[in-house]
């Protein structure tokens, strides 16, 4: 089925409302047996070109994540970059695709997160950002190190915190044994490596920078993602 297709089935289904919509399908079929339970589908419109619509927009739901990457990084470049920078690498996918970093021009390499904070518990996003921090401090270059993100305010808060890096590194094999071989147990938490090597990176808010990022925050449940953008 396709999105424009299964798109009128889902609107038709949950009529503006998709909460209510289904609290008084409980309602409905509150009491309900075998005689009614066909009936009342049919009645609610409840048929398997419905479950099809809501299966295709599954599937697409699963790459949201990568295509908001790509397309936040593409829509960033005109505002980023300056007279007589070039473009060499871009990775618009999901991780890196192969390449050591989401951007890299003649002047500078650069990372961007589009992670709409909440705060709470964040280790996932924590991890996340740690990762893309740590890539470009001990990068091999001399051009400019710039990581992108929606805000600063809690990365900030993170990368100063006192989060053990034991935790920060637990979930990534290839981060923690690269970490420790460069460093073994020199830095115990979080901010004992960003200290080291806060002058390195630059972290910016690309909010104050682009304006349809402040438009995305702006809007009913962003940030309500379905998964964590650790892949971005």
């Amino acid at each position: 089925m396709k999105l424009p297709e299964a798109a009128r089935h889902l609107l038709a289904f949950e009529r503006g409302d998709l909460t209510g919509r289904l609290a008084a399908l409980e309602a409905a079929f509150r009491g309900c047996g075998v005689e009614s339970a066909r009936p009342l589908c049919e009645e609610n419109g409840i048929a398997p070109d419905l479950l099809h619509a809501a299966f295709a927009f599954k599937v697409v739901a699963g790459q949201i994540n990568v295509l908001i990457h790509g397309i936040g990084i593409l829509t960033a470049l005109p505002y980023i970059l300056k007279g007589g920078e070039e473009i060499q690498e871009l990775s618009l996918g999901a991780g890196n695709t192969g390449r050591p970093f989401d951007l890299e021009t003649t002047h500078r390499v650069a990372e961007f997160k589009f992670i709409n904070w909440r705060g709470g518990a964040e280790s996932i996003r924590q991890n996340s950002l740690f990762k893309d921090f740590f890539r470009l401090a001990e990068a091999d270059t001399t051009k400019v190190r710039e990581l992108y993100l929606l805000e600063l305010d809690r990365p900030l808060r993170f990368l100063n915190g006192r989060r053990a890096l034991a935790s920060v590194l637990s979930r990534d094999e290839a981060l923690r044994r690269d970490f420790t071989n460069r460093y073994g147990s020199r830095f115990a938490v979080a901010r004992d490596y960003y200290n080291h090597r806060r002058e390195l990176v630059s972290l910016i808010d690309i909010t104050r920078l682009v304006p349809a990022f402040v438009a995305f925050l702006q809007l009913p449940g962003a940030g309500q993602e379905s998964g964590d953008e650790a892949t971005s």
